[in-house]
This record gives structure tokens, C-alpha cells and sequence, in this order.
């Protein structure tokens, strides 16, 4: 099965839906294949009482444990933090808590500033339109005035309330006179275009029934369809045919739902796979050949430190990664031995059986004085991340086992990580603080998860962006070095990791790589549509 597209992206996912709603227009023919099915979040397992076993089986974030028909295996022993994404329409946003933080200025100059990663070719203020556009499509909740930001424009929604739990981590922050914040959520607190309010149920990371909390699909899978662009899922892309001298792309193969073969001739092709996804389909092209590509992966690894409260707060309640952020350690401070920072989150307490399994940080005993430990667990906990800016390392890296294949017959990507000795100092630093301020809070026991083994969904960095192509895979439009019909539009461009959530910035930047496209092509620019 043969056919043509203007315009082909590869990956459903936050970038490239986002991409495929911007460049799309009645001048072009835009394709998108995903090889995930859509999600019908209104059936969303957060709303059978067996939810937390969801969490655990169909809705793990890690494909090696969740299997699903849409997954491959990933070789993950050679890093302690294991994959977390989610092949879907919607991509990893399916399975996320919509936490919903900016890059700030110093995270595009980490070069310049502090002699460490890579500098980005672009600037804060070059993406800050297009990260206001996509509040708007994702529909973010937050609250304008932060000093630990640049101004903004107000937020589409008030920011989501603060529970009596984290009012008390607040008074912790403010007794140590630490920044604190609301943070940025892609949830809404008024209801708009047929989805509702947030009704502070908590599971967000099962997908919403009531589409309060945004993924993607939500936000910009039917607004991309209405402008003409072609959206098939389960549609798994196998291959990329260059022409004789590796300088442009003819065609995609792929396997389509059926599993039948199929070519798509395209005039341009955007891959949006995540840094992960990304790298193993350009590794296993030998017509396409970089010595950075798949190198510099970051994750962000991140502490969890949780405080126990005599207090029954019932923390399970409310967006469960969605409440408060500091970002009081989050730039370079050279007596603290380390270079750039951390941000600490705030999580809400756990559900009755992820409680009972010990939760974050803890076992709880079985036998007798299991219910005594459950019940000064379940509801009185709250808990700080301490989520490190991680440097780009040419040891940290994506590659690929051409003798091991998956399903599709593509080969199966290795994730090679270890921890940097900035990031463990960082790491150290971090833990003493939120430890601090849990106690500040009142807490009286104190538990610490030095590192979250599921903490890979922030899969960054393997395709870096920069001016110089001997030191980077692509330009500031995502475009890559030599290939003059190939654009990335995810997180894989990231030159640095920062110390916040990717989301909103790989949508930022896709975004404006779909604007420069359209410019590109004689059309007029997504702004002035």
C-alpha cells in the first residue's frame, strides 16, 4: 500500500500533534502516524475501585512491565533509572501529572553561564509565544507573579487550590524564608469546549474522564483533524529511505494495523518519538551516520523525600503531582559544590494500596502491625522531589542490538545510564533541603527515596540542537544538519535537561518549528492564522 503526503510526523505524542495542529492548512497534506492506539479516556480505569492495580499492569509507565500490543522490549540494565513513556495518540502524556513548569532563561545559556553542558541556539524570550500558545491549547491552571520566573501572561485558568496538606508544606517553606510557588498545571480549574473543572479526584496518571487534566490527545488530536491533517494510530513506522547521497528523505515504510506494509512517499518528514524512540529509528538507518546521535541522554534523577504527619490530612486528595514547587536551589551556587540546581514538587499522598506496599521510601511491616503503620501512613504524608538539572554526557546514551529485533523486525534500544558526580552531589544537597523542609512543616518521621527507579519519562537530550553541526544533530528548527526534508520536534533536541518538566518546552518548540516550516514552504505563519 502506497501513498503521498506533503508532510509526514512520526509520533503522536506531545510534540507531534502539537506540530501537526500548527503546520496543518487546506495548502497541505499532513500525515500522522502513531503506532499507539487512542486512548478513550472517558472509560479511564481512576474509575473502578481496583484503580491502583491499573497503575501497576496495564498503566505501568515502563513498557518492559506493561507489554502492551503497541510496546517493544527496552535493554535497560546498564542504567538504574528504568524507561517510563507511553505509546499512544497522547504519547507519555496519557500516563503523567500534568506538573506543567517552564525552562527559565539561565537553562538555554548553561555554557555560558556556568562552563557546563550546552548552550541552545535559541533563548527563552524566542520560545516564550509559543509556550503561551500551548498553555492556551493545553489548557494550563496557575498563577501569574512568580519571582522565581520572568513575567507572564495570566494563565487561562486560576491555579489549582492548595489542600490542607500542602497548605502545611507552605508554612514549612515560609518559616525557612524559601520561594515557594502554586505550580503550573495542564488541568483545568473552569471548564471550557466540553471538558469539566478538576473535581480533585487524584489518579491522574490513568488518563481523566472529565478531560480536566489535558494530555495531548485532548488538546490537540481533534483541533489537528479539523484543520485536514490525517491521524492513523497503530500504525508502527519501520523504516526511512534516503536518496543515493543520504541528503533527503523519499519515503516511510511502516506496518500498518493490519500489519500490512505500506510506503508513503513525503516531500518532509518530522520525528517526534522522544529521545528514546527518536535515536533507535535513526540508528537503525545506515544510510544516516552522526557520532553524537543517541549520545547525551538525560533524565532527570530525582530524590523523593516524604514527611509523616500526625494529622489525618487525607493527602490522596487533589492532583496528585500538581500543587506547589520551589525553586530555591535551582541556580548555580558554587559553595554548595555542584554547578546549576534542583526544583523541589510537591506530591500528594498515595492510594490505600500503594500506601500498603509501603509507598514512597518505605516498607511497611506485615503481620500484626500492619494496620497500626497503614494508618499512620494512608492520608498524613506528603512528599518533596528533588528533581536535578541533569548534564549532557557522551557516556549517557541510547544505542541499539541489531541482532535482537522486536516485532516489527526493528531492532531493540539499549538505555546506557549512570548518575554524574555533579548530579549525585546535587542529589545530596537536595535531600538535606527537602528534608528541611518537611521538618519545618512539622513532619515527624522522615523517609527518602534517594532515587526513583521509574523517574525515565523525562528521556532528553540524544539529538542535541545547536548552531555547529560537527556538535550538534540539529539546527534551532529542528532541522537536521544535512538532510535538508528532516525535522525532529521532541525532547531529544534538548541541549540541556534543566530541573523542570520537559512538556511544555519540546511543545514550545515544536510549535515554532512547525511556524518556520510553514514560512518555508510560502505559507503564512501559524501566529497569523
Amino acid at each position: 500500500m502506497n501513498g503521498t503526503a506533503d508532510i509526514v510526523i512520526v509520533g503522536g505524542g506531545a510534540g507531534g500533534l502539537a506540530f501537526a495542529w500548527a503546520v496543518a492548512g487546506p495548502e497541505v497534506k499532513v500525515v500522522l502516524l502513531e503506532r499507539g492506539e487512542a486512548v478513550d479516556q472517558r472509560r479511564s480505569p481512576s474509575l473502578e475501585p481496583d484503580w491502583e492495580l491499573a497503575l501497576q499492569t496495564t498503566f505501568n509507565a515502563n513498557p518492559n512491565l506493561r507489554a502492551g500490543s503497541s510496546d517493544h522490549p527496552v535493554d535497560d540494565r546498564d542504567t538504574p533509572i528504568k524507561p517510563a513513556y507511553y505509546n499512544a495518540l497522547g504519547g507519555s502524556t496519557i500516563r503523567w501529572g500534568a506538573h506543567f513548569p517552564r525552562f527559565r532563561p539561565s537553562d538555554f545559556r548553561t555554557r555560558s553561564l556556568d562552563g557546563v553542558g550546552q548552550d541552545w541556539p535559541l533563548s527563552y524570550g524566542e520560545l516564550e509565544p509559543w509556550y503561551d500558545i500551548n498553555d492556551r491549547m493545553m489548557g494550563v491552571a496557575g498563577l501569574a507573579g512568580d519571582p522565581a520566573n520572568p513575567p507572564r501572561a495570566p494563565r487561562p485558568c486560576p491555579p489549582l487550590p492548595l489542600c490542607p496538606a500542602t497548605e502545611q508544606l507552605a508554612e514549612g517553606f515560609e518559616k525557612l524564608g524559601w520561594h515557594w510557588w502554586p505550580s503550573d498545571a495542564a488541568i483545568l480549574t473552569e471548564g471550557r469546549d466540553g471538558r469539566a473543572a478538576c473535581n480533585n479526584c487524584g489518579p491522574c496518571g490513568l488518563g481523566c474522564p472529565r478531560h480536566a487534566r489535558a494530555s495531548a490527545d485532548i488538546a490537540y488530536a481533534d483541533a489537528a483533524r479539523a484543520k485536514g491533517v490525517d491521524v492513523r494510530t497503530r500504525t508502527t513506522v519501520t523504516g526511512i529511505d534516503f536518496n543515493s547521497d543520504g541528503t533527503r528523505v523519499q519515503a516511510l515504510t511502516y506496518l500498518d494495523s493490519d500489519g500490512k506494509v505500506g510506503r508513503l512517499n513525503c516531500e518532509n518528514v518530522i520525528i517526534a518519538g522522544n529521545g528514546l524512540g527518536t535515536a533507535r529509528l535513526l540508528l537503525a538507518e545506515p544510510r544516516y551516520r552522526h557520532e553524537l546521535l543517541g549520545r547525551g541522554l538525560m533524565l532527570h534523577p530525582t530524590a523523593i523525600v516524604t514527611g509523616f504527619f500526625r494529622k489525618q490530612y487525607k493527602s490522596y486528595r487533589g492532583a496528585f503531582a500538581a500543587s506547589l514547587i520551589s525553586q530555591e536551589f535551582y541556580e548555580t551556587d558554587t559553595p554548595r559544590g555542584f554547578k546549576r540546581g534542583f526544583q523541589m514538587q510537591a506530591l500528594r499522598g498515595q492510594g490505600p494500596l500503594t500506601t500498603a506496599q509501603g509507598g514512597y521510601g518505605t516498607r511497611l511491616p506485615w503481620g500484626g502491625d500492619h494496620t497500626t503503620a497503614f494508618e499512620e501512613s494512608f492520608g498524613r504524608t506528603i512528599s518533596l522531589t528533588v528533581t536535578c538539572d541533569d548534564l549532557p554526557e557522551d557516556e549517557n546514551r541510547i544505542e541499539i542490538d541489531p541482532a535482537r529485533k522486536d516485532r516489527w523486525d526493528m531492532p531493540v534500544p539499549k538505555m546506557i545510564y549512570r548518575l554524574g558526580e555533579n548530579t549525585k552531589a546535587m542529589r545530596r544537597f537536595g535531600i538535606e533541603r527537602a528534608s528541611e523542609a518537611l521538618s519545618a512543616a512539622g513532619a515527624w518521621k522522615i523517609a527518602v527515596t534517594k532515587l526513583s527507579r521509574t523517574a525515565g519519562f523525562h528521556l532528553m537530550g540524544t539529538a542535541r540542537m545547536g548552531r555547529d553541526d560537527r556538535a550538534s544533530l540539529v539546527d534551532r528548527d529542528g532541522r537536521v544538519h544535512g538532510i535538508e526534508n528532516l525535522t525532529l520536534a521532541d525532547s531529544s533536541v534538548f541541549a540541556s535537561a534543566a530541573a523542570v518538566n520537559p512538556t511544555p518546552t519540546l511543545q514550545a518548540i515544536a510549535l515554532r518549528a512547525a511556524h518556520a516550516m510553514r514560512i518555508r514552504l510560502g505559507l503564512s505563519g501559524v501566529a497569523a492564522r
